[in-house]
């Protein structure tokens, strides 16, 4: 198992890709912190998955756009279950808005919870791991968007394009004491967010057709992904993106 005796962070884990991830990362032998935004029936059954696999798990929630929320979020995985190896920032909303109908607000939310929480989980997860002089590993999770234009997305997509930037300036600041960063850019995964993709017999086929090998992605797929890339086996890796978008941004 490659994430052995680890102890990873995700946020955003409810549900989705980053379900997929944290139950991945389980299999694979690591301990898991569940991070969303409220501890509920989706979060309670992810425990009960991830605990099956024979590790620990506990269940932070919190708002990973809020400081004091990121800081409780390290400050009681420290406590709960010891030093955390890994982080995925993985948390994340999409709101179709025409570009001339977006508001401050609408701005925000977005930008906020796609790309601020990223850098204020990540700054406070590598401040905890310089202090202790401890190696770890960052998974940051884009957006086939970062490479690929879609209507009503001109918040979304800037706020996913802006994580590769992130991933490779946090890695060459922090590559120096043993910290590794990557990115993963999803393309078209069944999950809740797109299900309206997924169920549309006029828009899915357009789509599909887009996709080399032709279908939907599993969040078990992007899990693969992130756990190679948060494993020893990718010791030389860092400030990379990933698209792992079954040859979306390729075709």
């Amino acid at each position: 198992m490659r994430l052995k005796h680890r102890i990873a962070v995700v946020t955003g884990a409810g549900q989705g890709i980053g379900r997929g991830i944290a139950e991945t990362f389980a299999s694979e032998g690591a301990d898991i912190v569940i991070n969303d935004l409220e501890a509920d029936s989706r979060t309670a059954e992810v425990k009960k998955v991830v605990e099956s696999k024979g590790v620990r798990c506990q269940v932070i929630a919190g708002d990973v756009a809020k400081r004091a929320d990121v800081e409780n979020l390290f400050d009681q995985t420290w406590k709960l279950l010891g030093p955390a190896d890994i982080l995925v920032n993985n948390a994340g909303i999409e709101t179709i808005v025409p570009f001339t109908e977006l508001t401050d607000a609408q701005w925000e939310a977005v930008t906020n919870t796609n790309l601020k929480s990223g850098w204020m989980c990540a700054q406070s997860f590598c401040k905890r791991l310089i202090a202790e002089q401890r190696k770890g590993a960052i998974v940051n999770i884009g957006s086939i968007q970062a490479a690929r234009v879609l209507p009503g997305r001109t918040h979304y997509a800037p706020s996913k394009l802006a994580i590769e930037a992130l991933t490779r300036n946090i890695s060459a600041e922090v590559g120096p004491q043993g910290i590794r960063v990557n990115c993963i850019h999803p393309g078209l995964i069944d999950t809740p967010m797109i299900q309206w993709v997924l169920q549309s017999p006029d828009i899915l086929p357009q789509v599909i057709a887009q996709i080399s090998l032709g279908r939907a992605g599993l969040p078990c797929e992007i899990g693969a992904a992130a756990a190679f890339l948060a494993s020893d086996e990718a010791a030389y890796i860092t400030g990379q993106s990933l698209y792992v978008d079954g040859g979306w941004v390729g075709k």
